[in-house]
């Protein structure tokens, strides 16, 4: 099969499209035809040995972590599945034109639903939502202010945290308001606007999907005993305030992505495409993607 190989850490030439052997699906596995895929931050942040410390890869590597796809053949002891299922999940080595994923991390994908919406799915929905469902847990009423809330991430966490009955801030860069208006939540504010940002009134917790400088200005806004969530680690300043921290690592879980699929379809949750690439164009799809700001960035063999 093709592949994308990672030869070693640094920048995009160390990506390589080439043939590889194909994966056999092990027990409890199945092996998936690749329809779709995306890039995550995790992605480039692999690529460029940012998390060689807490995440060493064994190089070469296949990365990758969304699927869309269609189940090939089903490894010993799997009875979920059938070949020809179309399926979705949080996975490994999805940069491939096939690969091997255990079969409790699949769902399928509902009617309505096309493998390429539900490639760039998985990830982001799932970390949204275990970001406010197992970080925040915030409860009916409780500000929330979501950063980075027009990022992928950062809208499934406001739609979720519009579920769960909290009073949404939208936290967004100045340029971005206006597109923020249709995320559904009930305030949207500059968060490089320090005027703004001096008028906001206190909140219950921060849903963080931004870290660095921004989560530093807004910890004053944080009430007493509130909750920090973040996907990007405990800033150092959260150390000298009385709050709580949850740091959220997000993990596959076939039935809540199930769910999260099926409200893509109701049109309630809206992961959009920013730009597309063949498997073959990946090194132009990672330095797009690590730039940011572009919606999810698709990949198809």
């Amino acid at each position: 099969m093709n592949a994308v190989l990672l030869n070693g850490y640094g920048g995009v030439d160390q990506l390589t499209y080439t043939q590889v052997p194909d994966p056999k699906a092990a027990s409890g596995e199945v092996l998936v035809k690749v329809s779709g895929t995306s890039l995550n931050p995790i992605d480039w942040k692999l690529r460029a040995g940012y998390l060689k410390e807490i995440m060493p890869l064994q190089l070469p590597a296949i990365l990758g972590n969304d699927v869309a796809g269609t189940v090939v053949t089903l490894g010993p002891g799997v009875t979920r599945f059938k070949p020809g299922d179309k399926v979705l999940g949080y996975v490994k080595q999805s940069d491939a034109e096939l690969l091997t994923a255990k079969a409790d991390d699949l769902a399928i994908i509902p009617d309505g639903l096309n493998t390429d919406q539900a490639a760039v799915i998985p990830v982001v929905a799932l970390t949204g939502a275990q970001l406010i469902e197992k970080g925040v847990k915030p409860k009916a009423g409780d500000r929330v202010l979501v950063t980075g809330a027009l990022g992928a991430v950062g809208r499934a966490a406001v739609y979720i945290a519009k579920i769960h009955g909290a009073l949404v801030i939208a936290g967004v860069r100045k340029n971005q308001k206006q597109e923020a208006l249709l995320l559904g939540a009930d305030q949207v504010v500059a968060l490089d606007d320090d005027h703004e940002l001096a008028s906001l009134a206190d909140v219950d917790a921060i849903a963080d999907t931004v870290g660095g400088q921004t989560i530093e200005k807004l910890l004053p806004k944080l009430k007493k005993d509130g909750v920090l969530g973040t996907i990007v680690g405990k800033p150092p300043a959260a150390g000298k305030a009385e709050i709580r921290v949850a740091e959220v690592y997000s993990q596959p879980d076939a039935k809540r992505l199930a769910e999260l699929a099926a409200d893509v379809v109701s049109g309630d949750l809206v992961i959009p495409i920013g730009k597309r690439f063949k498997l073959s164009e990946i090194r132009e799809a990672h330095a797009l993607a690590e730039k940011g700001g572009t919606g999810k960035v698709l990949i198809t063999p």
